[in-house]
C-alpha cells in the first residue's frame, strides 16, 4: 500500500487471468479478470481495449487514487479547498500541474457505489468509470481507506 501522505487509496500489481471469458459483448471494450500479487486480491475491470490493449498473463499495476494531486495536503484542505486546489491538476493543455496521471498509462474516473460483506474478513469494493465496472474482492484492511459513495481514480500501467 502506499504512503499516508499520498492520496493513493490501494495499489497492487495484477496478473491478468483472462479476458472476456463470458465472451466479447462491446466492439471496444473488454473485461479483463485478474488476481494480486501482494494481497491475494480478485479484480474484475472493463477497459478500453483501443486505448489500453493487455493480454492474458500479463501483469498490470493498478492504483485507486482519491485525487490525481501527488499532495494530500492539498485534498485535505476542506471539500472547497480541495476543488480549488486541484481544479488544475490535470488539462489537456499541459498547462496544469502535473498530477499521478504523469505515472500511468490509463487513467480513469469515477465513483465507489457499492460494499458488499462476503465473510467477516472479505469485501467487495465496487465502482462505476462511466459504465466501466470495476469489482474488487478482498481483505478489508486493504480497502479501509475506499469510501462508499466517494469518486475515485483508477490509474493502470503495464
Amino acid at each position: 500500500m502506499s504512503s499516508a501522505s499520498s492520496n493513493i487509496v490501494f495499489d497492487d500489481v495484477f496478473t491478468i487471468n483472462n479476458i472476456d471469458k463470458d465472451g466479447k459483448k462491446f466492439d471496444r471494450v473488454s473485461r479483463l479478470y485478474a488476481r494480486s500479487r501482494n494481497y491475494d486480491m480478485d479484480m474484475t475491470l472493463d477497459y478500453n481495449t483501443e486505448v489500453f490493449p493487455v493480454s492474458k498473463g500479463q501483469t498490470v499495476t493498478i492504483a485507486l487514487a482519491s485525487s490525481l494531486s501527488r499532495d494530500s495536503g492539498q485534498a485535505g484542505s476542506g471539500a472547497e479547498g480541495a476543488d480549488v486546489e486541484d481544479k488544475d491538476v490535470w488539462r489537456p493543455d499541459g498547462k496544469g500541474r502535473k498530477g499521478l496521471e504523469e505515472d500511468y498509462e490509463y487513467v480513469m474516473y469515477g465513483k465507489v457505489y457499492k460494499f458488499d460483506g462476503g465473510n467477516a474478513e472479505t469485501v467487495t469494493v465496487y465502482a462505476s468509470f462511466g459504465g466501466l465496472l470495476l469489482s474488487l474482492t478482498g481483505f478489508f484492511r486493504h480497502m479501509a481507506n475506499i469510501v462508499l459513495g466517494d469518486p475515485i481514480f483508477i490509474l493502470l500501467r503495464k
